[in-house]
């Protein structure tokens, strides 16, 4: 709702702003009930999610990635930056926060959210023991 209803115009200004306490609640229920909860921004550069773009058309088993709709939506790239921007600030919280992770390089973004996932999991384990 905070991303790509609100770039597009699937719902209105109300509803996607509503939707950010919403997904506080929600968050905060989940952490209530014992659950963590880990959320990643992976970020890459306009220039490498072309590159990316382009070396999935030209791979065989890699072009069902991509689609009309991706490429579509990589003209709206502001406004979407903006909506992240948005959304990062207004649901991370103490009790849900983000990660934003550089992931121009995968296997370095990859080894973050491993990292990230490993000291939350080990954070909870410790408060139940």
């Amino acid at each position: 709702r905070v991303l790509v209803e609100r770039v597009e115009g699937f719902c209105s200004p109300a509803d996607w702003m509503r939707a950010y306490s919403e997904i506080n609640d929600f968050e905060e229920q989940l952490v209530h009930d014992g659950i963590v909860v880990a959320k990643f921004w992976l970020q890459v550069s306009k220039e490498e999610q072309l590159a990316r773009f382009k070396a999935r058309e030209k791979t065989r088993f890699k072009r069902f990635k991509i689609t009309e709709e991706d490429w579509r939506n990589r003209k709206k790239w502001d406004a979407y930056q903006s909506a992240v921007c948005d959304m990062v600030d207004r649901t991370s919280t103490e009790l849900a926060p983000w990660t934003l992770v550089a992931a121009e390089d995968k296997r370095w973004a990859r080894l973050q959210v491993l990292e990230t996932i490993c000291r939350r999991v080990e954070k909870a384990l410790k408060r139940l023991s």
